[in-house]
């Protein structure tokens, strides 16, 4: 079985960045810190950039993409992001024009013994994708945050993946008694914001059920979520998965 490695290297509102190797090959899934940031993260696994092969954007939003032009600049590492999102990031940039690699929303890209294939995402952005990541050895991973609801295609690709991370972003009480003005926890809570910890719970037994253990709870918000929260819904909607919480600004391993 092919040596495997994922974990988080930061996740949440300040910023997200996930790395995935299978065997001498490694991608990013977002880069939304500063590159430093995400060389340390590296350092931090037993890794370093030069493993990456390439990195694979959900959407253009800033916690998701602002290391993308320095990554570019420094590393010339592909780039790859749907044609929406590089649209909108493009006139911001001068060095992601030369790296990124333009899809529509469903593409598939080989990097080694994985295949990167997306599918779209309910958020509010120009375009938000999902990833499933294919192993030589049959195993299959899924990658689904920044996500309002989950939608009939982010259930049909993410079924029968033997670990995925999923959002877990806020508690509806917390968001609902917290300092965010009206329009932003409208925004948030609407069906193209962010997955609540209720709405994650309640998805995790279906995905048990279709074949996942190992589940990454990730975005969480800080102002209006604690991992403590997130993971108790989780365990007490699936008590039978191995769920672990994403921690913001460190790396955290799943598998």
């Amino acid at each position: 079985m092919e040596d495997l490695q994922l974990c988080t290297l930061y996740s949440g509102s300040k910023g997200n960045c996930t790395y995935i190797r299978a065997g001498e090959d490694a991608i990013l899934i977002d880069a939304g810190r500063s590159l430093r940031a995400l060389c340390g993260g590296l350092s931090a696994i037993g890794s370093d950039i030069s493993r990456v092969r390439a990195v694979f954007v959900t959407h253009e939003h800033a916690d998701h993409t602002s290391a993308l032009e320095m990554l570019a600049k420094k590393y010339g590492i592909p780039i790859h992001i749907t044609e929406q999102s590089a649209e909108r990031l493009f006139p911001s940039t001068r060095y992601l024009q030369a790296n990124a690699v333009l899809h529509p929303p469903l593409y598939a890209v080989q990097i080694g013994g994985m295949e990167i294939s997306s599918f779209t995402t309910p958020h509010d952005s120009d375009m938000s994708v999902g990833y499933i990541i294919r192993l030589s050895d049959g195993r299959k991973l899924g990658y689904a945050t920044d996500i309002g609801h989950v939608t009939e295609e982010i259930d049909e690709n993410l079924r029968g993946a033997d670990a995925v991370v999923l959002e877990s972003n806020h508690d509806l009480r917390m968001l609902e008694d917290g300092p965010y003005p009206a329009w932003l926890k409208a925004r948030i809570a609407s069906n193209r914001g962010h997955l609540s910890n209720e709405a994650c719970g309640k998805y995790l037994p279906r995905l048990y059920a279709g074949g996942t253990r190992h589940v990454l709870l990730a975005h969480l918000s800080a102002e209006n979520n604690t991992p403590s929260l997130a993971l108790a819904s989780a365990k007490a909607a699936c008590p039978e998965m191995d769920i672990v919480v994403a921690r913001e600004g460190e790396p955290t391993r799943l598998l």
